[in-house]
């Protein structure tokens, strides 16, 4: 399959109708139904059932689908990717990271590094927290990681860089929310979020508090998912301070406990570049210097 046949397939879904998506795509309506009943002997099943009521989807189209959207996703990345890199670089260097606040030097450290190496890129690839398979793999040449989470693994040199507290999230008209620190005795008889994908440290933390029966608690699927609860009112919920993205609808308070996260770069030890050794030695000179809160 083509990504032109794929092309087809989506529009026809975003509009379940053969004549609009025919139209949308540039083809006549005979042509674009020749075309798929072409993918559909190809692949081997029905995507679209037709009707006097209009065109449906197959349970086995929408599954089919849904995966031909994200691996246009990944083709339309790559080859912009590559347009840019075109006749302009030699090399690219890949960041993994679950969101921009845990590198919030990242921008200073690529202008730094853009100076001295201008024919090397630098490329964020955001991914779920704790997600280290694109470096194995070697889809990403360097991994953000809290160590700890992933342990020693032959193969991988860790390069910290800072280390992260653990903070209360409130709505900023929370009672809690002028305060300087809290303190488990706080959350008494209070709502608290837990789950979302919560790394090892932070679990034992909520377990702890949970345990205590002094306080109520939620189980929420992701952090994003986290945040809206808690701007909803159903709760409040504890994260690492790596994850503040400075939003001004929630108020982060540091929380009175010894655990700590030891924010890391991760690379594979068989990576001799140089270039990849200068962006970790950058990186380690911001954060040496950085006085914001972590």
């Amino acid at each position: 399959m083509d990504i032109r046949q794929m092309d087809i397939l989506l529009k026809i879904r975003n509009t379940l109708n053969f004549n609009r998506a025919a139209e949308d795509i540039g083809i006549s309506q005979p042509s674009l139904s020749y075309q798929v009943k072409q993918i559909e002997q190809e692949i081997g099943f029905t995507v679209f059932e037709r009707s006097g009521k209009g065109v449906f989807m197959t349970p086995a189209g929408e599954q089919f689908c849904l995966s031909l959207f994200s691996i246009r996703e990944e083709y339309r990345r790559i080859l912009e990717q590559c347009q840019n890199m075109s006749g302009r670089v030699r090399q690219d260097i890949r960041i993994g990271l679950p969101a921009r606040s845990a590198l919030k030097l990242l921008p200073e450290v690529i202008r730094k590094f853009s100076d001295m190496c201008p024919d090397v890129s630098v490329t964020p690839m955001f991914h779920q927290y704790g997600d280290f398979t694109a470096l194995f793999s070697g889809r990403t040449d360097l991994e953000f990681a809290a160590t700890g989470d992933l342990g020693r693994i032959h193969g991988v040199d860790e390069h910290l860089l800072y280390e992260s507290r653990i903070y209360l999230i409130v709505r900023d008209d929370d009672f809690l929310a002028s305060r300087e620190t809290v303190s488990e005795e706080d959350l008494n008889g209070r709502t608290l979020m837990v789950g979302g994908g919560s790394p090892p440290l932070l679990k034992n933390v909520q377990q702890r508090i949970i345990q205590s029966g002094r306080v109520r608690y939620f189980n929420s699927n992701d952090h994003d998912t986290t945040l809206v609860n808690v701007a909803s009112g159903r709760g409040v919920c504890l994260a690492p301070g790596l994850l503040n993205g400075d939003d001004p609808h929630y108020k982060w308070i540091p929380f009175d406990c010894p655990e700590r996260f030891e924010c890391a770069l991760l690379s594979r030890s068989d990576d001799g570049r140089e270039s990849v050794a200068e962006l970790i030695r950058l990186f380690e000179e911001a954060y040496r210097g950085y006085g914001g809160p972590l």
